[in-house]
């Protein structure tokens, strides 16, 4: 089981099951999002997340997909995608031991920032991963 929740810790999250989908997004939402050059996620079956306490604020931040985040600190914390209704996207800095799960590869680096140059040796792929 992993927990986390934002940064003044108003809103908690437990998730259970193995994490997949570890990556390093570099699409122009999560940057705008998050105000950083890219977001670490992870994905996990949405059957086995809860939040424990407080509420998220939620923005449909494309036509597809929804965003939660906590509105008093701005922590970004979820993110569900209508096409994938059996799982959700948690942001890995989001977790009280973010260390605990390590990012595969790198998403959508055909929108990363020209100043952003991935030398660690993760895949890199131009959009979402290939099917």
């Amino acid at each position: 089981m992993y927990s986390g929740g934002c940064f003044c810790r108003a809103v908690r999250y437990q998730v259970e099951g193995a994490p997949f989908h570890e990556t390093l997004c570099h699409c122009s939402i999560c940057r705008r999002t998050s105000g950083a050059p890219f977001v670490a996620w992870a994905s996990f079956p949405r059957a086995g997340f809860r939040f424990t306490s407080g509420s998220p604020a939620r923005i449909r931040s494309s036509p597809q997909a929804c965003r939660s985040f906590y509105a008093a600190c701005g922590t970004p914390l979820v993110f569900e995608h209508d096409g994938f209704p059996d799982e959700l996207d948690i942001t890995l800095c989001s977790l009280d031991e973010p260390e605990s799960i390590q990012p595969k590869d790198h998403t959508h680096v055909r929108s990363k920032l020209r100043w952003v140059d991935p030398m660690d040796g993760l895949a890199q792929y131009s959009q979402g991963r290939e099917p």
